[in-house]
């Protein structure tokens, strides 16, 4: 064979080669974050696909589509093609959504099919060093006594931190007016800054504001004590009976996916939980895992947190805008 004809056949082989190649490769995963990029679902999610991503040898690939209490990603993923190639990495906002908009067309139980119930994070009620509270009943005593003209500080309406607010005002009849911002680090600025009284937002986020004297935290609101901050009673050890919010997270697929398709993305997630490498992340971002990951423990977990978070919203009338 001549040179030239060598040469001829190598680069009409090339291609054919190039196009296998890419034929094999395995599809990336779509891993919808109902939230903007740097805030605790973000996180969790990357940190865990980072994992996953070995697991299954095929790439993570996430995309945040925050906004609009979590419906925007919510969204994407229910209009998706049930083949397991998109998922959504949503918070306590998805419990919540289908009573906060009432025209939203999609229900958070039967739109979506569990995958996996990852990691929960107690929050930190903590107030501007100028309110003159040092603990919870003085904390309380000084919302009554501002007739609701304190200002509270909120990623959004419906937001988990919102619903966390509006929970304690539901328990303790103390009232307040909600600041809505676009996302969490600018309601965080104005906290410090004084122009807002209180938050009731992430201990990995405030706990290092509590450290530097710009913040005052009070309590956290999860049933148990925080490990990262053990010296702040809970909301019910303080006096707020039956008082019990957390952020969670947990990943859906789009209904109707077959259980044959999702058990592997199910299985990469529990094996990243288990993970001492992965567990040391999530620790130093201030959240644990859940004991049972499994999608049963999901879908249990939702509709409960359905019923808990749907059933306030629609008590108390909340609207978004």
């Amino acid at each position: 064979m001549t040179l030239s004809r060598r040469l001829v056949l190598g680069s009409l082989a090339t291609p054919l080669l190039a196009r296998g190649a890419l034929a094999q490769a395995p599809r990336p995963l779509r891993v919808v974050v109902a939230f903007a990029v740097g805030g605790l679902t973000d996180v969790v999610a990357r940190i865990l696909a980072e994992h996953m991503t070995i697991t299954l040898g095929r790439p993570l690939v996430i995309d945040n589509q925050g906004g609009a209490g979590s419906t925007i990603g919510a969204t994407t993923v229910a209009r998706a093609a049930p083949d397991g190639n998109t998922i959504l990495v949503g918070s306590v906002g998805h419990s919540a959504m289908a009573a906060l908009y009432s025209n939203f067309p999609f229900d958070p139980i039967t739109s979506f099919a569990p995958v996996a119930l990852v990691t929960r994070q107690p929050f930190v009620v903590a107030v501007h060093p100028g309110v003159p509270a040092t603990d919870v009943p003085s904390f309380l005593a000084w919302l009554r006594s501002r007739n609701g003209e304190a200002n509270f500080g909120t990623a959004g309406i419906g937001a988990s931190s919102h619903l966390a607010a509006e929970l304690l005002r539901k328990l303790t009849g103390a009232n307040f007016t909600v600041v809505p911002y676009r996302g969490t680090p600018q309601a965080v600025a104005d906290l410090t800054a004084g122009r807002v009284d209180f938050m009731i937002d992430s201990q990995t986020l405030l706990g290092p504001l509590m450290a530097d004297g710009r913040v005052r935290g009070l309590a956290v609101t999860s049933a148990q004590r925080s490990t990262m901050l053990p010296q702040l009673p809970t909301l019910a050890e303080a006096g707020v009976t039956g008082y019990d919010a957390s952020a969670w997270q947990a990943m859906y697929a789009p209904a109707n996916t077959p259980d044959a398709v999702l058990r592997p993305i199910a299985d990469a997630a529990a094996r990243a939980l288990r993970d001492p490498g992965v567990q040391a992340r999530l620790a130093a971002a201030g959240v644990d895992a859940f004991a049972d990951p499994s999608p049963e423990a999901a879908r249990a977990h939702l509709a409960i947190e359905v019923a808990k978070w749907g059933g306030l919203v629609r008590e108390l009338g909340i609207r978004p805008g």
